[in-house]
């Protein structure tokens, strides 16, 4: 079966509505909230502090260490189980490869920053709002960072290329195929890709291309909001 129309009447290459925001967890040394559709996401920044166990301790630079948890009842399919999964560790390991090149840490050896990110509320594409609110998060805090990175799920729908996948998509019964694109947008370097299923090349080059295109809307949304908070102050 063809896929020829998106369930929510977007265009193939439109974002679901998007929101930011900054300063979200009054305790953290950053906080941030970015909204794609129903997904939202919250993350917190805390630290440097000194990483324990000490061997674990790097003496040039400090490391960044994130933590990615979807809350039991946040939304679309099944109910999540709390606590650490495979998945979870997963995400949170992809999140920190994902920010680690924008992120200088230089200045702080032998310490950790850590970045909890919590989903309330889900609709597909959480690892992706995750990595755009951690991105937030971290500028909001004060590090030095080369740039913000942003993050999309592109994918394939039937044998139809799609961008911002929401989750009926990714659950379409006659197959589909996500793609989470992370990306550095001033210099378009590629900081994320992973791929779940079989596409062709062709579709592929075309995903990553949506993703970018799309990309450069979700920085200016993580700007907006970034200065947003600044001029209030």
């Amino acid at each position: 079966m063809a896929y020829n129309k998106r369930n929510d009447g977007r265009k193939f290459e439109e974002m679901r509505p998007m929101e930011a925001k900054v300063g979200v967890v009054k305790n953290a040394a950053g906080s941030a909230m970015f909204r794609m559709g129903k997904t939202i996401a919250y993350a917190a920044v805390y630290g440097p502090r000194e990483l324990h166990p000490k061997f674990m301790q790097d003496p040039k630079r400090g490391k960044l260490r994130c933590n990615y948890n979807m809350m039991a009842f946040s939304g679309s399919g099944d109910r999540v189980r709390p606590g650490p999964s495979r998945r979870s560790k997963e995400i949170s390991l992809v999140t920190e490869k994902a920010l680690y090149p924008v992120l200088d840490l230089e200045e702080f050896p032998k310490t950790v920053v850590d970045v909890f990110i919590e989903l309330l509320q889900t609709d597909a594409g959480t690892r992706c709002a995750g990595i755009c609110a951690a991105s937030m998060a971290l500028a909001d805090a004060g590090f030095k960072m080369k740039d913000l990175v942003c993050a999309v799920s592109a994918g394939v729908v039937g044998k139809t290329t799609v961008v911002d996948l929401d989750y009926s998509e990714e659950a379409w019964e006659e197959g589909s195929t996500d793609i989470p694109i992370a990306v550095m947008p001033r210099t378009g370097e590629v900081t994320l890709l992973q791929l779940d299923g079989e596409v062709s090349k062709e579709e592929l080059q075309k995903a990553i291309a949506m993703a970018k295109e799309a990309c450069k809307q979700i920085y200016e949304v993580q700007k907006e909001a970034l200065r947003a908070k600044y001029q209030e102050e």
